[in-house]
């Protein structure tokens, strides 16, 4: 059983060698960490370093008494051999089990495809500022820069695939598996990948559609970079409304029924798997934690830090690329499922 969503902040850091390779039948834990090949440590505080390189470092937390993962083994050979294979099986067997799955996705799902990480080291808000809601509404000099960044980027964008583990979802969808698809993203690669607009919210849009900020209507974003390509003056609507990538800007609120949405897909899940994502940018951060309030099981898979490690409601923690562990996982429960 999973534990409250409180942060945990009381990992130890306490090199104890006098301990290293002993049985860990005799040791109570609740959560094993592997933090890459070199170090591991267990909830109580203890960690040791120099233990032998895994075959997949990463960073992975297991839930549950240390008996259930080997009672008996020496600790560094019983990672070296097993954890691999045990972290596989804990997702699969995840994936088998729950029928009504809440996956909330970010910008580490899509580097795979091209995209890049705008959160990133190189990303496009650490070298310009972003063009706020109103002032986009108010200044012609705002909507000049804004389309001028979105062209930027658009070729990117519309050329970009998608990637096997936004296929991996689309299979889970196709299987009755999954309850609601949430993301962050806005390159509209789910769309694109097969996920339907009944089980997917973009809670931040996408850049797919133009938007007039009048009248609502939806058009191909193609036509109109062409147009402001030309005449460097920003496409105004049939209407004579604003037209804006189908984005949320910084300052502009979420489109209600999207949040909505979320928040009921979250209430009625079974399991949550973050995917990609640091987990940082409310309220699509705050969507997994609703469901884990009701004792969910929470997966979450991403490259690096993310703002929910260390909660002791995370069932299971695996840190690396969301394509590379997350598609062979779906593909291995599907196929089981379909041979039974």
């Amino acid at each position: 059983k999973t534990g409250s969503c409180q942060q945990n902040k009381k990992q130890g850091k306490a090199n104890d060698p006098s301990v290293r390779g002993t049985h860990i039948r005799q040791i109570s834990i609740r959560q094993i960490v592997v933090a890459g090949p070199e170090i591991v440590e267990w909830r109580e505080g203890h960690s040791f370093e120099g233990m032998a390189p895994l075959h997949r470092p990463g960073l992975i937390f297991m839930t549950g008494p240390a008996a259930a993962f080997g009672s008996g083994l020496q600790l560094d050979s019983f990672l070296y051999r097993h954890v691999d294979n045990m972290v596989d099986r804990a997702l699969i067997q995840l994936l088998r089990k729950h029928n009504r799955i809440l996956i909330v996705t970010g910008a580490g799902i899509s580097t795979g495809s091209g995209i890049p990480d705008f959160r990133g080291p190189d990303g496009a808000w650490k070298t310009r500022q972003p063009v706020y809601y109103d002032d986009f509404m108010t200044s012609e000099s705002a909507r000049m820069e804004h389309w001028g960044f979105k062209l930027e980027s658009w070729a990117g964008i519309r050329d970009a695939k998608p990637n096997d583990a936004h296929r991996a979802i689309v299979s889970l969808e196709d299987a009755g598996k999954l309850e609601l698809l949430v993301t962050q993203n806005i390159d509209g690669l789910h769309s694109a990948a097969g996920s339907s607009g009944e089980h997917l919210v973009e809670v931040h849009g996408t850049n797919r559609l133009v938007e007039c900020q009048s009248c609502g209507s939806l058009t191909d974003p193609q036509p109109h970079f062409d147009f402001f390509r030309e005449h460097h003056i920003p496409p105004l609507c049939g209407c004579g409304g604003f037209l804006k990538p189908a984005t949320i800007s910084f300052g502009q609120p979420l489109h209600e029924n999207d949040t909505r949405r979320a928040a009921h897909g979250a209430s009625t899940a079974d399991l949550v798997i973050a995917l990609g994502t640091s987990l940082t940018v409310n309220p699509a951060a705050s969507i997994p934690l609703i469901a884990v309030r009701r004792g969910v099981p929470y997966v979450i898979i991403n490259r690096g830090h993310t703002e929910h490690d260390g909660m002791p409601c995370v069932t299971l923690r695996l840190d690396g690329d969301v394509v590379e562990l997350f598609p062979p996982a779906v593909d291995k429960a599907l196929t089981v499922e379909n041979t039974e």
